[in-house]
């Protein structure tokens, strides 16, 4: 009778063990949405780089030394590079004010994952309508760019807001600085066995965000290459696929 009780009790642990909702919604949010998203930043950055004046979408650093450069020396005196630290950071302001904040994570997460799904839309419909841009400092062709700023100031906010123990998504210097570090601390083995496990799975997802970011660059780049600033196309896909792996919960 105890064997037996036993065995039952055997059963019914591998079958809670069995259960695939838990780790197939860890693996959505906190493995595959960063990757999914990573992607989507690289390609954003380097189409909007190509097609609209060498224009950082993604992060504001590169716009920051145009901006600085232009100040000081008079010359990089295009209108998108120059408007988008404003824009960028008016974005991320505005969305931390109307966010539900980290105590809600999943509902932000939503919100935020759709909001950056529907600005990468107007974006490609306004590039579609008024683009290829000449004159990247146009108006139509500024609208774009912010509009791409805007999206991408979503996402990072979403990075900080509701992907708090997740990689960067845009930032690729410090996921490689984190990765590598990590490599290293792996192949020397010294730390605990728990850290390991945790050190190994922050590399894995670092990885994908890094090799995400870079697949994400050469697609663009061709795309961008062969259909002009209709190449957000892809990111837009990436952005509307992002959204049901943000429903999932953590």
């Amino acid at each position: 009778m105890q064997s037996r009780t036993q065995f039952l009790a055997r059963s019914t642990q591998e079958v809670g063990n069995a259960n695939p909702g838990p780790t197939t919604s860890w693996l959505g949010v906190r493995l595959w949405l960063p990757a999914i998203l990573s992607t989507t930043a690289g390609a954003v950055d380097v189409i909007a780089f190509l097609a609209l004046g060498g224009l950082f979408a993604t992060r504001i650093t590169g716009n920051l030394a145009i901006v600085a450069a232009h100040y000081t020396t008079g010359r990089f005196g295009q209108v998108g590079p120059i408007l988008a630290v404003p824009v960028f950071i008016v974005v991320l302001g505005v969305v931390g004010l109307l966010s539900n904040g980290t105590d809600n994570k999943d509902k932000s997460r939503r919100a935020l994952l759709v909001l950056h799904a529907v600005l990468l839309s107007i974006c490609l419909g306004f590039g579609l309508r008024f683009g290829p841009f000449s004159n990247s400092d146009s108006q139509m062709a500024v609208l774009v760019g912010m509009l791409a700023g805007a999206a991408m100031a979503t996402q990072n906010a979403m990075a900080k807001l509701a992907l708090v123990k997740a990689p960067s998504t845009a930032v690729m210097t410090t996921n490689t600085t984190q990765l590598i570090i990590d490599l290293a601390t792996l192949a020397r083995g010294r730390e605990l066995s728990d850290d390991l496990a945790e050190i190994r799975q922050r590399a894995r997802v670092t990885f994908l965000c890094v090799a995400g970011f870079v697949a994400g660059c050469i697609a663009g780049a061709m795309l961008e290459l062969r259909f002009g600033i209709g190449a957000l196309t892809l990111p837009v896909i990436l952005a509307a696929l992002a959204v049901p792996l943000g429903e999932l919960k953590e």
